[in-house]
This record gives structure tokens, C-alpha cells and sequence, in this order.
């Protein structure tokens, strides 16, 4: 099982019954044998340029795990959903990601002890 991310804009009409339609998106993944780790609702948005003749979409990043073979069957049910404008289906670079936390641990905690040294050498002077 692989992980992808599927950020899925819906029609903005769908902002106030937002739930019904999550729920067939999740449907989907679950029919072709996937599961939804995580869904991050960003909300009502605008978008760059007009699709489907909307400037606004709801914008929902969902984080999964499936077979690389049922992606495309995902990618053809999600085409011919009335809910969804337009999605895009990508696969996270995890070594980079890690990495990237791994960083912003360390620079913190080299401000946690330059932050520990400035006070300790402002007690002195006092």
C-alpha cells in the first residue's frame, strides 16, 4: 500500500452540505480499497481562475493509503463526480518530509539553547 495525497476542490455551493459529499469522496477511496488516514478541510477559497465557471472552490487535502493499481480507477470515478471541480492525486516524498521535520527540530532546539545562554548571561549582569 502506497500513501498519496488527493487535494479535491468542491463546488463552493457545497460549503453549507459539505458532509454528504465528503463522504461519497471517501466512499470512492474505500470502494477501491483504500483508507482515508486524514482529512484537512481548508474551506471556501478563492480560486486562481475560473473553473467551471466558479471563483470559488472548498478545498479538501485528503492523506491515504492504496494500491498503486487503484489509483486510476480512483482518478476516473472522481472525473465523473458532480461534486468535485477538479482534484489532483500525488504522491508525498516521505525522505523529504522526514527530513524537513528533523531540520526544524534541530534549528529549535538551538534557539531553546541560545535563548537559555542570553538568559543566563543577563542574571549574571544584573
Amino acid at each position: 500500500m502506497n500513501q498519496y495525497e488527493i487535494a479535491v476542490l468542491y463546488h463552493p455551493d457545497l460549503e453549507i452540505d459539505l458532509e454528504k459529499a465528503t463522504k461519497k469522496v471517501e466512499k470512492i477511496i474505500t470502494d477501491n480499497g483504500g483508507k482515508v488516514i486524514n482529512a484537512d478541510n481548508w474551506g471556501k477559497r478563492k480560486l486562481a481562475y475560473a473553473i467551471a465557471g466558479q471563483d470559488y472552490a472548498v478545498y479538501v487535502i485528503y492523506t491515504i493509503e492504496v494500491a498503486g493499481a487503484s489509483v486510476a480507477k480512483i482518478e476516473s470515478t472522481l472525473n465523473i463526480t458532480d461534486e468535485v471541480i477538479r482534484f489532483l492525486i500525488t504522491r508525498p516524498d516521505l525522505k523529504a518530509i522526514a527530513k524537513a521535520e528533523a531540520d526544524k527540530a534541530e534549528k529549535a532546539k538551538k534557539a531553546a539553547e541560545r535563548s537559555e545562554k542570553d538568559d543566563s548571561s543577563d542574571n549574571e549582569d544584573s
